[in-house]
């Protein structure tokens, strides 16, 4: 009897490390079956197009700073480098409910479903009325992407180029973490008429062929945690669950 109380306790064990596992299978990106392909056809990301609530800098320039101080938030002369998340409302164009902007003298114009390089072009358009030699500059203030979950760093971290793709943006966020389940990565995107949700895997080659390999501004990645992560090693109070084991079995070993 003593033998088989002591092989129980050993299963128990066996079982409570088991659980905590990870393999490097569960640890390695991009794997493939069979021979590997060292070439994958690129995806074309699509171009942000403009929802209600963005933020844009609109910076006109002219030949002479008094007609371009007209339309800018701020003078000619300064940079755009000093706009962040608290000073956006103040130095930049809002995107009403309506997808409109209001730009001083030249009017309101809908930019709703519209890309940068579209609104720049309109812009310059309608500047001719004014300014015949005006140049346009149109960036986007709120250009970041959220990382949440199982992540080194959870955060908001800008778009630093057009191009980012879903490595980059958790590579800001120091990586997943090791119990982030990399077979079930979240994109959560904004869409004109809701949010779209993706669920994919980096662990397999052919997210570099989905249109979600690349993020978009606002997007949010949601990292999930692994099911085993409530017995990890560092957290799971392992000590005391095989001390309160043993200690039963001996007390039963004498009481019987």
């Amino acid at each position: 009897m003593k033998a088989k109380n002591t092989l129980i306790s050993i299963i128990i064990l066996i079982f409570f490390v088991g659980t905590s596992c990870v393999t490097h299978k569960k640890l390695t990106y991009l794997q493939y079956e069979g021979k590997p392909k060292d070439f994958i056809p690129a995806v074309t990301p699509a171009t942000y197009k403009i929802q209600p609530f963005d933020n844009l800098f609109i910076r006109v320039i002219t030949p002479d700073p008094k007609f371009s101080d007209m339309f800018n938030t701020m003078p000619a002369s300064s940079s755009s480098y000093g706009i962040n998340e608290q000073t956006a409302d103040m130095l930049s164009y809002s995107v009403d409910d309506e997808g409109a902007i209001k730009l001083p003298y030249a009017g309101k114009f809908i930019v709703d479903g519209k890309t940068l390089d579209m609104v720049k072009t309109e812009l310059e358009n309608a500047l001719k009325a004014y300014v015949t030699d005006a140049v346009v500059v149109v960036k986007m203030i709120n250009n970041y992407v959220s990382v949440i979950g199982e992540v080194q760093r959870p955060g908001r971290y800008p778009i630093y180029k057009d191009r980012m793709n879903i490595f980059q943006a958790l590579a800001m966020s120091g990586d997943l973490s090791e119990y982030g389940n990399r077979q079930k990565i979240q994109v959560i995107r904004q869409a004109p008429n809701g949010n779209i949700i993706k669920e994919f895997s980096v662990r397999d080659r052919s997210i570099m062929a989905s249109e979600f390999f690349y993020v978009m501004p606002n997007d949010v990645i949601y990292a999930q945690p692994m099911k085993g992560k409530f017995f990890q090693m560092n957290a799971f109070p392992y000590s005391v669950i095989i001390s309160t084991i043993t200690t039963f079995v001996l007390i039963w070993n004498v009481l019987k």
